[in-house]
């Protein structure tokens, strides 16, 4: 009989503790528990967007190395045919292969900086997704731990954004070259290339 009482007030107490957890308590107002679901759907948007914006940083990564590869190829055999190309009348028309490396050069460095605008623009979606994700994540963290007494008006973001701002503009240039180094190297290789083929279309 004492071990049957001794049992009944052990689940008296679980029952108690039940009753007072933050997700009983949500359960049972009607406000905390419908911010909770939205809140709930929204960091499942969230993952599916994180997931879509990588996978479309990678197939950008291998298009701009694939770019790349083009680029440096071509003119190894471009300057491999100029070098063993006949000689004599080609010093006349020194201009036929500049012109064809220049039309070159330029449609590959309009192709990597369209590609490249593209990575940078998709990275910044995935930094803000990820900045909102960790937020959303820290006020569902909060509204399941503080049941009822969560304030109602809380919304997720905030933090740092005028520093962060105001650093972004401070390190601008640095930042851009960076970012855009690939046409960078694209457009010095291109500006080469035109005395290159006069040297060796001459030579």
């Amino acid at each position: 009989m004492a071990e049957f009482k001794s049992t009944h007030h052990h689940n008296v107490e679980i029952l108690t503790d039940l009753q007072d957890h933050p997700l009983m308590e949500i359960s049972e107002s009607p406000g905390h528990l419908l911010l909770l679901k939205l809140w709930e759907r929204d960091e499942h948007l969230f993952s599916g967007c994180l997931v879509t914006h990588e996978t479309r940083l990678d197939t950008l990564k291998s298009e701009i190395f694939s770019l790349c590869l083009y680029f440096l190829t071509f003119h190894f055999f471009f300057f491999f045919i100029l070098s063993v190309g006949p000689t004599g009348n080609a010093c006349r028309k020194w201009w036929v292969p500049v012109v064809v490396n220049v039309l070159f050069c330029f449609v590959m460095v309009f192709l990597v900086h369209v590609k490249v605008c593209r990575y940078w623009k998709v990275f910044g979606l995935l930094e803000r997704e990820q900045v909102g994700n960790r937020a959303l994540t820290r006020c569902v963290q909060e509204l399941r731990m503080k049941g009822v007494s969560f304030d109602l008006s809380k919304e997720p973001g905030g933090g740092n954004r005028m520093k962060s701002s105001s650093v972004e503009i401070k390190w601008k240039p640095i930042m851009w070259c960076s970012r855009y180094l690939v046409t960078l190297c694209f457009v010095g290789v291109s500006g080469l290339a035109v005395p290159a083929c006069r040297f060796m279309a001459c030579v």
